[in-house]
């Protein structure tokens, strides 16, 4: 019988390696249970780079990514999906590879016109002495980055370039490349993007100091409020931006922008997050409410893009459908 939307058999990949297993793994709880009340046939898979088995699943039609960090966001599984020549949500490995990457994602943006915090780099050479002639002319409020990390995994502000440079070398030598950026007080806001559409921005206002993972993830007290910029213009602009930096990627299906926007209305992006999570306190499916899409019907058109989207297969491996 042809495949239609009402037959597609979907597996949802979760928990993988990373230092956000157990936030995927919860996201695969939400996105299977949305899938299923969108009327799909769903199986769950707890994926990793060892156990790779629900990929040798003939019967499956799409594989719906709910992994985060290392080997989900990474570039890692997608590769393996591209290989084999299967269907999938989110970007492909090249574009995943890039946007996991802050260092590399960083000279795309600046590129493509969006505006990005001045940085620094650490190379193998550097030391707390060269890192701190490197932040001359930079403010004295720094952040320090992994390059490869989400959900605010190894972030930490620094006040002074000795204290920066100092956390930074450790950075280095815990999650190997980093970067320090000149820290950008504004409010912070995120812009999450279905299908090529720019959802309703969101503004974050955490209780804590910093908006890290406990905020994101655990805090009941951090709130995420809509329609708090009253500029038409700038929320349009803000939006076009958000879209220029999934475009300049080759980013598809969803994916989630965060920017901070200064006093005087400039919009600088922080980073993209290519597999943005669907938990309780996650902001891409609280964006899709407020934009009347309900989470399975979310989910619904994620998968439905990836089944059109799906690889041309090879006469020697087709199946019938």
């Amino acid at each position: 019988m042809p495949k239609s939307s009402e037959n597609l058999k979907v597996a949802v990949l979760s928990g993988g390696i990373g230092t956000e297993r157990q936030v995927s793994l919860l996201s695969g709880q939400t996105i299977t249970a949305s899938l299923q009340e969108a009327g799909f046939n769903v199986v769950v898979s707890d994926i990793t780079p060892e156990d790779t088995r629900i990929l040798d699943d003939t019967s499956i039609d799409v594989f719906f990514l709910a992994l985060h960090g290392q080997f989900g966001e990474d570039g890692g599984v997608q590769s393996l999906l591209e290989e084999r020549g299967l269907a999938f949500t989110g970007s492909g490995a090249a574009a995943s590879r890039q946007a996991f990457d802050k260092i590399q994602s960083k000279v795309a943006f600046a590129a493509a016109g969006v505006p990005v915090a001045r940085h620094v780099v650490v190379e193998p050479s550097d030391t707390e002495q060269t890192l701190q002639k490197k932040l001359a002319g930079f403010s004295t409020r720094l952040v320090v980055k992994p390059a490869r990390q989400g959900s605010s995994v190894g972030v930490e502000m620094a006040e002074g370039f000795a204290a920066a440079a100092a956390k930074a070398m450790q950075c280095y030598k815990t999650f190997g490349d980093c970067l320090i950026e000149e820290f950008i007080k504004g409010r912070e806001i995120t812009v999450g993007i279905v299908n090529g559409a720019a959802l309703p921005i969101i503004e974050i206002r955490s209780k804590a100091a910093f908006y890290d993972y406990h905020a994101k993830y655990i805090a009941d007290t951090t709130e995420y409020l809509f329609d708090t910029i009253t500029d038409g213009q700038l929320v349009t602009k803000i939006q076009r931006l958000a879209l220029a930096c999934f475009n300049a990627l080759g980013c598809r299906h969803l994916s989630r922008v965060d920017f901070i926007l200064t006093d005087d209305g400039v919009p600088y992006v922080l980073e993209i997050n290519t597999l943005p999570g669907f938990t309780s306190h996650s902001l891409l499916p609280m964006a899709a409410r407020k934009a009347g899409i309900p989470t399975p019907e979310l989910c619904r058109r994620i998968a439905l893009a990836a089944w059109n989207d799906r690889p041309a297969r090879k006469t020697s491996c087709a199946r019938t459908l």
